[in-house]
């Protein structure tokens, strides 16, 4: 059956349920936020932008750019009735800001040319099946000399946890694997230069946000490796005991050991639409 989504995101089908899915989008903008949007103004977001958000799910970030830009118009964008809804619920008291809900996709937006100041995407692009037709659409919508930036991973460097489990990489190389075999991408970061070039961007930037749990707490951490995320790929056998296993270590670890840490990576790249486009 086609995924109406073109995507490997679907909130409906998280093994921990979508409420317990919600709380780990929380704790996940919860543990780098400082830091993102310290990097979304070094790179030229100011309050009286209009701004859009793809992919804004039940309404997280967007709910801090609302804090962060009271002076700015925010259309936040996802293609999931559902969690627009959670984010309508939980921005309706945002008054002072000038902000919209669309529900679209970000491959065909329905939004005029040439509307946006800046556009954010956050670990959206890891699970688009069309990467370059998302970039393509979101060149389209933003104004001349307008800013796409992308926050998004790459397991190839995701980082550290400690203590080391020797069956941690292998479990990390499965969900690569799975990742896409199911026509998304956990290695797209090495990428996003390449792709904002050949979609037409320019003034390419690149840079890394780290993230430790000695400094930003537990929490966010814990929600990732939560190992009821992973029990269903134990079942039915993509992942084996002993990796299944290395997981529920790592969450037993964070929980309890005072020894224990982790460090993840987030990558952001931007790009800028010329001033100047030939038709």
């Amino acid at each position: 059956m086609m995924n109406p989504f073109n995507s490997t995101y679907n909130v409906s089908h998280s093994n921990i349920g979508v409420e317990a899915e919600i709380d780990r989008l929380k704790a996940q903008v919860e543990m780098s936020w400082e830091k993102e949007f310290r990097n979304l103004k070094w790179l030229g977001l100011s309050d009286g932008m209009k701004v859009l958000e793809v992919g804004c799910g039940p309404g997280f970030v967007t709910e801090k750019l609302v804090e962060r830009l009271p002076q700015s118009n925010i259309s936040a964008l996802d293609i999931d009735n559902n969690l627009l809804a959670t984010a309508k619920q939980r921005l309706n008291k945002a008054t002072n800001t000038n902000i919209e809900f669309i529900h679209a996709s970000v491959y065909d937006t329905g939004l005029p040319e040439h509307e946006y100041d800046f556009v954010i995407a956050r670990l959206v692009f890891l699970h688009l099946y069309e990467p370059e037709k998302a970039a393509l659409e979101i060149f389209r919508v933003l104004k001349p000399g307008g800013k796409f930036v992308i926050i998004d991973i790459d397991d190839g460097i995701f980082g550290v946890v400690e203590p080391k489990d020797d069956n941690f990489q292998s479990v990390i190389d499965k969900f690569i694997a799975m990742q896409g075999m199911a026509g998304g991408n956990r290695e797209i970061g090495r990428s996003l230069p390449r792709l904002l070039k050949s979609t037409g961007f320019s003034n390419i930037e690149m840079d890394a946000i780290s993230v430790h749990s000695d400094l930003v707490g537990r929490e966010g951490f814990k929600e990732q490796f939560n190992p009821k995320r992973f029990e269903a790929f134990y079942k039915f056998g993509y992942l084996s005991k002993s990796e299944f296993q290395s997981i529920d270590k790592a969450f037993e670890n964070l929980m309890e050991n005072p020894d224990s840490y982790a460090l993840m990576f987030f990558l952001v790249a931007s790009g800028t639409k010329p001033v100047t486009v030939d038709d």
